[in-house]
């Protein structure tokens, strides 16, 4: 039977601070949970490291994590990890409900009138046969055009919180209008940390272009997850919200303003 007083936090995970819009997302639709959030930036960035770096500092910090906080369910709120790691994760913690992220090429798809659909995501799960089987299973008769953006990624990782909507806007720019030339007509984004220039994406595309993405999906799935395991607390939470990081105590002081932001405590460095 699923446990509603189950006290353990809910965990979410991301190479950098590119989760914290789905736990936005989480903590709206499940207020009552108490939630803890790690950054790996000392593997920052996975999307240029190959399969087995980045399997690696996925097991090694997801690891630290649940010895850390103990959580109830894990979110790899990574799409590069959760492609490359997923299995490896639940093979590694069988007793933990681990929910990952996947590209929201389905409902793309789904929405699409002129069949050519654009992702944007790291370079590595561009690359990836994940993606390549996503598009076969549910866009066989679309154009798939894959964007990697590894610049965007260090983009919104080290200069978001300091940058005006001009910058913000100039640095997507070329992929967006790379895709609207290319006539698509939905744009994936399949890097989390693309989700904090959502309403960028969505203002330089134009009513024409669809933006999707997975926050919600991936927040729904994590509620059916909890309720059939380990329960949904009611109410609001009493307990702190945690954002934790690896790598040095220096980097603290770049993640404050992103904790802050997203209402969590920094917590410190977890050492690797």
């Amino acid at each position: 039977m699923a446990r509603a007083s189950d006290t353990r936090p809910v965990a979410f995970f991301d190479s950098g601070v590119g989760g914290l819009p789905y736990l936005e997302v989480a903590k709206r639709l499940m207020p009552g949970e108490r939630y803890v959030y790690l950054c790996d930036s000392a593997g920052f960035p996975y999307g240029q490291k190959d399969r087995q770096a980045v399997r690696d500092l996925v097991l090694s910090a997801v690891g630290m994590l649940v010895k850390k906080t103990t959580p109830k369910a894990l979110v790899v709120a990574c799409n590069t990890a959760t492609q490359i790691a997923l299995a490896e994760l639940r093979a590694a913690h069988p007793e933990l409900p681990i929910v990952g992220t996947v590209p929201a090429v389905k409902p793309a798809a789904l929405s699409s009138r002129s069949r050519v659909i654009g992702v944007v995501a790291t370079a590595r799960a561009v690359a990836d046969p994940y993606l390549s089987d996503l598009a076969a299973r549910f866009a066989p008769d679309c154009t798939v055009i894959r964007r990697g953006e590894p610049e965007l990624v260090d983009f919104v990782e080290k200069r978001y919180m300091d940058s005006n909507r001009a910058q913000r806007l100039d640095a997507i720019r070329p992929a967006v209008l790379a895709l609207a030339q290319a006539n698509a007509d939905a744009i994936v984004l399949a890097c989390t940390h693309f989700l904090f220039l959502a309403n960028e994406f969505a203002e330089l595309a134009g009513p024409g272009i669809r933006i999707v993405d997975s926050r919600d999906g991936v927040a729904s799935q994590l509620r059916r997850v909890l309720a059939a395991g380990p329960g949904i607390r009611k109410g609001r939470s009493h307990g702190h919200d945690e954002f934790w990081y690896t790598g040095s105590d220096a980097d603290g002081t770049r993640f404050a303003p992103f904790a802050a932001r997203f209402g969590l405590t920094l917590a410190g460095c977890i050492a690797r």
